[in-house]
Order: C-alpha cells, then structure tokens, then sequence
C-alpha cells in the first residue's frame, strides 16, 4: 500500500515530467516547418474578408476553430480567451471562425461580451482543408498562422481543444476543477448558470 509520502514524491515526478513533455512539445511545433496555405475568404456583416487581412498589419494570427453558437464548451473556450485578449493581442493578431453566418455570430458575441473580431467560414473550405472538420461537422481548436515576407501565409501550429479532457491545456476550468477532492463532479459547461 503506497503511503502518503510516496503518493507524494509519485505526484511530483509525474508534474515535473508533464512540465519537461510540455516543454518538448513546445520545441518541437517550433522546430516544425509550416504549411503555406491559400488567402481563404471569410464572411462578415459588412462583406467578405481575407484571411490576410485578419493579421490586422502584424506578422502572427492565432485563430480559433469554434464549433458556433450551439456548444456550449466552445462559448467556455471562448469566454476564457476573452479574458485574455489584451495580452493575446499585444503579441498577435487574434480572431475566431466558426460555422455561423455573421449576424448571429454578432448577435452571440454581444450577449456574451466578447470583444474579439469574428468571422464565419460558410462557403469556405478553410475549417475542412485545416482539419476541423468531421464528417461535414466543425470540431474546436486552434491554429497559428505567420505572413512571410513575400507575403504568403504559413500555418506553423495546430492543436485540438478537448471538452472535459483533464489534458486540454487550452481552458483553464478543467485543471483548476482537477484541484478539488472530487474533480469535476459530472460538471458540464452551460451557457448560462
């Protein structure tokens, strides 16, 4: 039967081994050369918009894949990097796509206070060619994208968001609801509370 200090010392190994994978993964994405992908189009209420011109004059866009205005785990992603959007855009361009038309992403957006620019991929192959798509269904995540100096555009990384995946390190709940005696207790994300 393990003791209290073995569970414990057991319990530092496995954090310190997370830190050092984490840190490898890191390296690695970085290490790994982009894809140059095309100038897809998106929509938006005033028009159509090209994914160059999301960079908003910078070098980086971090874009999220967002499932719409019918999951609730995606609205919880989202409402996390709202909060965060003044540091995140004072190193990157930022913006979210997803399958809704633009009215009722706006609409969705107002009601939930988010501040970042959206647009929707309808009538795009984007969210398929980037591998968010299922069986014509969206699937959350993110990708990074880079402009290089000839102006093409690169997508350097990717990763998948996981609902209720301990793991995701992309929704801060999760790990934080991983403290508690009990975990998450069944806890599901809900659009209101």
């Amino acid at each position: 039967m393990a003791t209290t200090e073995s569970i414990h010392a057991e319990l530092a190994q496995a954090e310190k081994d997370w830190r050092n994978l984490t840190k490898k993964l890191v390296e690695l994405r970085r290490q790994a050369s982009g894809e140059t992908v095309e100038d897809y189009t998106f929509q938006r209420p005033n028009g159509y918009v090209k994914l160059s011109s999301l960079f908003d004059g910078r070098d980086d866009l971090i874009l999220v894949h967002n499932m719409g205005k019918s999951c609730a785990y995606c609205t919880l992603w989202a409402d996390g990097f709202n909060g965060l959007l003044p540091h995140l855009e004072d190193r990157a361009a930022f913006v979210l796509v997803s399958p809704d038309d633009p009215k009722a992403q706006e609409e969705f957006a107002a009601g939930r206070n988010w501040n970042f620019k959206m647009v929707s991929s309808q009538g795009s192959n984007f969210t398929k060619e980037m591998g968010y798509e299922n069986n014509g269904n969206p699937l959350p995540g993110f990708s990074t994208f880079t402009r290089n100096s000839d102006r093409s555009i690169q997508r350097i990384a990717h990763a998948p968001f996981g609902a209720g995946d301990p793991s995701d390190p992309y929704c801060a709940a999760w790990h934080l609801f991983d403290l508690l005696k009990d975990g998450d207790n069944g806890w599901q994300a809900k659009f209101e509370y």
